[in-house]
């Protein structure tokens, strides 16, 4: 009884210890990746400075990536360490989580702030290119999944379709170019991308660093959300891919969305709502591209059928924004909303992962 009692108390101490490291490695990993994104963009837009790159062009790629940075590397360390042929949760959820989270949490809460008034151009030109991005995600998800096993059924953004994807940022970085000179008087969030003067050598040692711990932070990430993921699957029975799904879709997504969200709550503060809004619509346009695409590029992503529902409510999500943005303004109520949604999603993802929810 005693040997059993002592066997009993090591296997817990080393279950205890197993699940503190999961939970330091989570938390130290998204503060890498917050702190060391900002280190990179800083640097990085000095560098662009120093070689005469214009202003325009640094606030349209270097800052606008930015905030991508965080989802990058979350992503595309989930896909490297899914070669081989595991399920790619994360990567997949991590993307679709955190577009969610910008319009339904950041956006929500910004608009609870201040109401935000919606130009015309957004209505006719950013939007419905974040919808048609967002539903080509879904078709490439429906239409071109992949089948390793006649009883596991395995949805899948495939190399060719990262492709696609990647090609289309650069394609609307091109865009965004030749827009903002043709419409100068739009760029004075671009021109306000200065950042402050340091010498070379300390802006390439940032540029570095920066890099270095963002790649850190991701791997970070990743360990300590997957084994959470797997030990609380382990320890309650539940479905491994589904406990994956439901970590990378909320604490993962939430984590990587920090970036937008201090921007959002700033610019709300400072009564400058309306670069919240470009903020989640730009974030959102470069995680779907960027980040999805060049993740799927390095590795195709795998994941289970339940991705299909979570890239359905992405869609849905984008299409109430567009409908809340055609009235001219967002105000309060329609962030009450978007935060009610937001919950009422956050309730569905522990159902279905508690009660093993499925699609045939």
């Amino acid at each position: 009884m005693l040997a059993d009692w002592f066997a009993n108390l090591i296997k817990d101490w080393h279950i205890g210890i197993q699940l503190a490291l999961f939970v330091v490695g989570l938390a130290l990993g998204v503060f890498c990746l917050v702190k060391f994104c900002d280190y990179f963009v800083d640097a990085a837009g000095v560098i662009a400075r120093k070689l005469r790159i214009s202003p325009l062009i640094i606030g349209l790629t270097i800052v606008a990536m930015g905030t991508s940075l965080p989802e990058l590397a979350v992503s595309v360390s989930d896909a490297i360490s899914s070669i081989g042929g595991e399920n790619a949760n994360m990567a997949i959820g991590n993307v679709v989580g955190s577009n969610i989270c910008n319009i339904l949490l950041v956006l929500g809460f910004s608009v609870v702030f201040t109401p935000i008034v919606v130009k015309r151009s957004v209505n006719r030109r950013e939007i419905p290119i974040l919808l048609s991005v967002t539903a080509l995600i879904v078709i490439f998800i429906c239409l071109f999944g992949t089948q390793r096993a006649a009883d596991l059924h395995d949805i899948a953004i495939t190399r060719w379709e990262g492709i696609v994807l990647t090609v289309g940022i650069v394609l609307y970085v091109t865009y965004l170019v030749v827009m903002a000179k043709r419409h100068p008087e739009n760029i004075e969030i671009a021109e306000e991308a200065q950042v402050k003067d340091m010498p070379w050598w300390k802006a390439i040692l940032l540029v570095l660093l920066g890099a270095a711990g963002v790649f850190l932070g991701g791997q970070l990430v990743v360990f300590g959300a997957r084994g959470l993921a797997l030990e609380g699957a382990s320890a309650f029975g539940l479905d491994r891919d589904l406990s994956e799904s439901l970590v990378g879709l909320t604490i993962v997504a939430v984590g990587t969305s920090l970036p937008e969200l201090v921007t959002s709550t700033v610019a709300a503060k400072k009564g400058e709502n309306e670069l919240a809004l470009g903020n989640v619509i730009g974030s959102n346009i470069f995680n779907s591209l960027f980040v999805l695409g060049l993740s799927a590029t390095v590795n195709p992503l795998l994941s289970n059928t339940q991705v299909l529902v979570d890239a359905f409510v992405m869609l849905a999500v984008t299409a109430l924004l567009f409908v809340f943005c055609l009235g001219g303004q967002l105000r309060r109520y329609h962030g009450v909303v978007l935060l009610c949604c937001y919950g009422a999603y956050l309730v569905y993802l522990v159902l279905r992962t508690v009660l093993g929810w499925s699609v045939a």
